[in-house]
C-alpha cells in the first residue's frame, strides 16, 4: 500500500531556492518538503537531479535559497546541518587513494546511529568482501558504487542522498538496493531522496519531485 504523505513528517525543507548553472536558470524560486520515507527525485539529463542533491547535502551553493533539517538551518548552523545529511557523489575519485574499509571507519565516525552491524551483513551481500582492503582505484564502477550504497544505508543519517544508485549494478545488488529502500519507506524519522530518470520500482514513495525531461 503506498505511504501516505499527510501522515508524514517533513524532514528538510526547501524555501524559496535560486539558482542559475552554466548561464541557465535551473531553479526559481523552488520549495518542497521532504518527508520522511522514500522521496523520488525524476528528470532528464540536465534537468538538475544531481544538482538539487549537492544543494540539499550543503555541496554547493545556491543563488538564494532556505534549507533546514529538523530545525537546523544550512545557512546559520551549516555543521548541524551537514551532520544529518550522509552524501557522496557517486563519480567521485576523492576517495581513490583509501581502502573501503578506512571509508567506511570514517564515516562511522561521522554518524552516531552507524549501524555496524548493518554494514557487515551489506559488505557481504553486495560481494564486497575480497575488496574490501583494496584501494578503491582498483575497483570497478559498479563496486565503488556498492561502497557508498553500503556506507549510505550503514550510515544513519537523518537525510540520506542517493544518486542514481541503480547504475552499473547487478542484478541481485538492484534488487537488495530495492529491498533496503522499501525498507526505509516506512521509517517514521528518517528521510531518504533518491534521484534517478524513474521513480525506484515497487518502492512506495512518500512524494516524487519532477524536475523535467532536459536542461
Amino acid at each position: 500500500m503506498p505511504a501516505d504523505p499527510n501522515s508524514r513528517t517533513t524532514v528538510l525543507q526547501i524555501d524559496g531556492l535560486c539558482l542559475d548553472l552554466s548561464q541557465r536558470e535551473l531553479f526559481a524560486d523552488f520549495s518542497t518538503s521532504i518527508p520522511t520515507g522514500v522521496t523520488s527525485v525524476q528528470g532528464g539529463e540536465g534537468s538538475g537531479k544531481s544538482t538539487l542533491l549537492r544543494l540539499m547535502a550543503g555541496e554547493m551553493a545556491a543563488k538564494s535559497g532556505r534549507f533546514q533539517i529538523n530545525g537546523a538551518t544550512l545557512a546559520d548552523q551549516p555543521q548541524a546541518y551537514r551532520d544529518q545529511v550522509f552524501w557522496v557523489d557517486p563519480r567521485s575519485n576523492a576517495f581513490d587513494a583509501i581502502t573501503p574499509v578506512t571509508y567506511w571507519a570514517a564515516v562511522q565516525k561521522r554518524y552516531p546511529a552507524f549501524d555496524s552491524e548493518l554494514l557487515t551483513d551489506l559488505v557481504d551481500s553486495l560481494s564486497l568482501v575480497p575488496h574490501q582492503d583494496k584501494a578503491l582505484y582498483m575497483l570497478s564502477t559498479g563496486s565503488k558504487r556498492k561502497v557508498w550504497l553500503a556506507a549510505a544505508f550503514a550510515s544513519g543519517a537523518v537525510v540520506t542522498l542517493l544518486d542514481e544508485p541503480f547504475a552499473a549494478l547487478d542484478k541481485t545488488s538492484i534488487n537488495l538496493v530495492l529491498e533496503l529502500l522499501k525498507e526505509a519507506a516506512v521509517h517514521t524519522t528518517r528521510a531518504w531522496v533518491v534521484a534517478d530518470y524513474t521513480a525506484p520500482a515497487s518502492v512506495p514513495l512518500a512524494a516524487s519531485i519532477f524536475l523535467g525531461f532536459q536542461g
